[in-house]
């Protein structure tokens, strides 16, 4: 099973996913917690944590972090166990689609499923489920961020369009 993806169509730079390598981006979303949690934007959501962070430290003094072998070893299993996704925004707004771009194609083996470009930023792209890759019926499944979807996923993505 190939795990490239292409980004192609209006777009200034046509660039090529590849899904095998997510695993390691920081910016995966762990599938498991996403839709149960309330989200806010990633620079308002470290405000917060480094300001608890600085409460806590000044209530409560420094405590050692834990160290730095049982943290691996806790990342390890978590990503061996874990249902992974990312979000479609960065790649997209790194693909620059052009200015007349108004809607947004997910290519299947089946069938082309159609979305408006600016609801397209809102997808997540599943690429792992109790840490496999999704080898039958991927690469990916697209979610929608809502999690409308997530029982019945697209899924046997082979591209995306912009149009």
């Amino acid at each position: 099973m190939d795990t490239i993806l292409p980004i192609k169509g209006k777009v200034k730079f046509p660039i090529t996913l590849d899904a095998g390598v997510w695993i390691f981006d920081d910016r995966k979303i762990d599938l498991n917690t996403y839709f149960s949690e309330d989200h806010k934007e990633d620079d308002e959501e470290e405000f917060t944590v480094a300001s608890k962070h600085w409460d806590r430290v000044i209530k409560e003094g420094n405590v050692s972090p834990p160290t730095l072998k049982s943290e691996r070893q806790f990342e390890k299993t978590k990503l061996l166990t874990g249902t992974f996704g990312i979000s479609l925004k960065p790649f997209l707004e790194n693909a620059e689609p052009e200015k007349d771009a108004s809607t947004f194609v997910i290519e299947t083996d089946s069938k082309d499923i159609s979305y408006p470009l600016e609801n397209a930023y809102d997808l997540i792209l599943a690429f792992s489920k109790d840490g496999k890759p999704l080898r039958e019926d991927g690469p990916v499944h697209v979610l929608h961020s809502d999690g409308s979807n997530r029982n019945n996923p697209i899924k046997f993505v082979k591209g995306f369009r912009v149009e």
